[in-house]
């Protein structure tokens, strides 16, 4: 079969296709032809050597595709069904441990960038029967982590506000996911098409937040000068602050993610104390987690925003386009 594998020192150029064998399934294992892939942030990081990994690693936490053969006492699933990856195999429900989280796809464990998978019952679930093998792909990361700041965490309920920020992939499934619960959902991003593309998936105000960069104070004037409730923060510190000064009294901000970047001087805790806000940090979620959220996708028919799509020997070039930053949504891996 092909796979694709990071070499050392890591970059998108040492990205090299290679072929490896097949593994029959042993007992509580399942063997699956992957047929697509996505690519998340993080994925990014692995590949440009920011998370150290082993050489000759297999990259990718997302992968969707079909049961092939399963193991001795599989009954779960069974050749021919649809299964999407989970992202931390080991916790299942509830809170976890810092143990239970140390064997992810994609880094430290091998990903799914390959034609087959051989892995534990425990490390899929199945597809939603609404989304084709690409839309499916989309979820084990962006997804729960979405679901798990929204629903798990956020429990936001009908007339709450939602702030989202850009159009990656947390935050459109984020958008989604808020607007099913009946929520008001505001959006940042810094480019009229996008802000558009916003309003269209759902979004009830835009700010354009190149044009207005005391953006908090926008959000607070969207929502009488209250704040929202619930923040799904993807920015890091280079938009805390803004967060916080948009967050009602008392709201939830999701801590996700940093893609605008790492370094920072200060932290505004005052804002945090004098708002007694409610920080949460996610780290994606559980296989209940992503159990949870494919029912709710197939009973609302939502479906993941895609980019574009490349080929898995094209994974470099994809990478590179994520980097631009200049994309809606997911880009994915056609396997």
């Amino acid at each position: 079969m092909r796979v694709m594998r990071i070499c050392q020192p890591a970059s998108r150029e040492s990205l090299a296709l290679d072929h490896a064998e097949t593994r029959a399934p042993g007992p509580g294992e399942i063997r699956v032809r992957m047929r697509a892939a996505s690519l998340n942030f993080r994925d990014g990081l692995v590949v440009g050597g920011v998370f150290p990994v082993r050489d000759g690693l297999i990259p990718l936490s997302d992968g969707a595709g079909d049961v092939v053969e399963v193991g001795e006492g599989v009954t779960a699933f069974a050749p021919g069904d649809r299964v999407v990856s989970v992202f931390h195999p080991n916790w299942m429900d509830g809170q976890a441990d810092r143990i239970d989280l140390d064997n992810s796809p994609g880094g430290p464990a091998d990903g799914f960038a390959s034609e087959e998978a051989t892995r534990p019952v425990s490390h899929f679930t199945r597809a939603p029967a609404n989304l084709d093998y690409l839309e499916a792909a989309t979820l084990t990361c962006a997804g729960v982590t979405a679901w798990r700041a929204v629903v798990t965490n956020g429990q936001v309920k009908p007339g709450e506000h939602v702030l989202v920020q850009g159009t990656g992939g947390v935050s459109l499934f984020a958008l989604q996911f808020a607007k099913t619960a009946g929520a008001t959902v505001i959006a940042t991003s810094s480019s009229a098409e996008k802000l558009e593309r916003l309003r269209a998936l759902g979004a009830d105000h835009v700010v354009n937040y190149a044009e207005t960069p005391e953006w908090g104070q926008a959000v607070l004037g969207l929502t009488g000068g209250l704040g929202v409730e619930h923040v799904i923060e993807v920015g890091g510190p280079h938009t805390l602050r803004q967060s916080f000064i948009a967050a009602r009294t008392g709201a939830h901000v999701a801590i996700i993610g940093a893609v605008g970047g790492f370094d920072i001087d200060t932290m505004p805790f005052a804002i945090v104390q004098a708002k007694r806000l409610r920080l949460q940090a996610v780290t994606v979620g559980s296989r209940r987690d992503q159990m949870d959220m494919i029912r709710a996708i197939e009973v609302h028919d939502i479906h993941p925003v895609i980019a574009e799509v490349f080929p898995l020997e094209r994974m470099g070039a994809a990478f590179e386009r994520m980097g631009e930053g200049r994309h809606i949504g997911k880009i994915c891996l056609e396997i």
